[in-house]
């Protein structure tokens, strides 16, 4: 991006510090004008590192917002912090005026951050209007079927990893399940291929191939409300479809919210309070980025799925409160 023309795309993203990036903002910070209320120009803050997957997805977002506004206008990335997004977060809730100026990329760990109450997360994303989404499918694999009643044991990462929506949607299931930590990615791949695990979580594209080359069955695929099947691999049943009737729907919509973090990969969206004209106005542009076609796998989303997977992944209080207790009661872990 770094040849491309700053009237009509994304400019060439840069890290900022404190008080470069205080500085920026300060810069954006005049009211837009009533006639005029696309912004010259406007920062988007995603996740570090500056050659990650996050920023890189940013990267496109930034251009293809630009190309959809109604004027021409400069979309510039600016990367803060980890792949957790948290410090982009964080700054993004702390120092950011509703004027339009400054949007977020927000990754599904920033939300789980919060979900499960870790004390980093200083912000509050559910007044946050989303504009536009990167999703990928998220499912739970094993061996055999997930009504067999034989115990099993499940890789997962950690206790506050979103892979643990895995264990309490079995739990949900009435099928016993002993967690087995410490196991992601490719781990969790060779503990299965070696007999230490029997179920995990596949994120990405093509997971139906990628389980039967593991010699697993997919179970089902992480869901929204409604339990309407994954776009991207709709062969797999849903959660909903295992559980039509569950007994505990609020635990339900906790298994969901941490399995929307897993589904997410990035959820751009604007500050509270910014006016219903200015939002408008960045959901127009950001169709441009729903109906460009990316190539690895994921799906792109506008404002109204954005937006519907928003209220999943970024659960009300009393759903977060559930889940921590629900950590606490089964894993007798709580967030630091």
């Amino acid at each position: 991006m770094g040849k491309t023309d700053p009237t009509r795309t994304g400019l060439p993203r840069r890290a900022f510090g404190g008080a470069a990036l205080s500085g920026a903002l300060a810069a954006l910070s005049r009211p837009l004008s009533a006639a005029t209320p696309v912004p010259e120009a406007a920062i988007l803050l995603a996740p570090g590192p500056e050659d990650g997957a996050e920023a890189r997805i940013a990267d496109r977002a930034a251009a293809a917002l630009a190309r959809g506004l109604v004027q021409a206008a400069a979309v510039r990335v600016s990367v803060l912090g980890g792949p957790d997004g948290i410090t982009a977060a964080n700054r993004f809730a702390s120092s950011t005026a509703p004027d339009g100026r400054v949007l977020l990329l927000l990754p599904g760990l920033a939300a789980q951050a919060q979900l499960v109450g870790d004390s980093r997360a200083r912000y509050e994303p559910r007044q946050w209007p989303a504009l536009c989404a990167s999703l990928q499918a998220a499912i739970v694999a094993g061996r055999g079927a997930p009504a067999d009643g034989s115990p099993l044991r499940i890789a997962l990462p950690s206790p506050g990893a979103p892979e643990t929506a895995a264990l309490l949607a079995l739990d949900l299931m009435g099928r016993r399940a002993t967690p087995v930590f410490g196991l992601s990615g490719a781990a969790a791949e060779a503990a299965v291929r070696q007999g230490q695990a029997d179920a995990l979580v596949l994120c990405g594209p093509t997971p139906g191939a990628r389980a039967t080359a593991l010699g697993l069955s997919c179970w089902f695929a992480f869901d929204a409300a409604g339990g309407a099947r994954e776009a991207l691999a709709p062969e797999i049943p849903s959660l909903g479809d295992l559980l039509p009737d569950p007994h505990r729907p609020d635990l339900l919509d906790a298994a969901r919210a941490a399995g929307a973090a897993l589904r997410t990969r990035a959820l751009v969206v604007l500050p509270p309070l910014t006016s219903a004209d200015v939002v408008a106005l960045w959901r127009g542009a950001a169709q441009r980025w729903a109906e460009e076609a990316p190539d690895d796998g994921s799906r792109r989303v506008g404002a109204a799925e954005a937006t519907a997977l928003s209220s999943t992944l970024c659960a009300p209080p009393d759903i977060a409160l559930l889940y921590r207790e629900w950590l606490l009661r089964r894993l007798n872990w709580r967030a630091t």
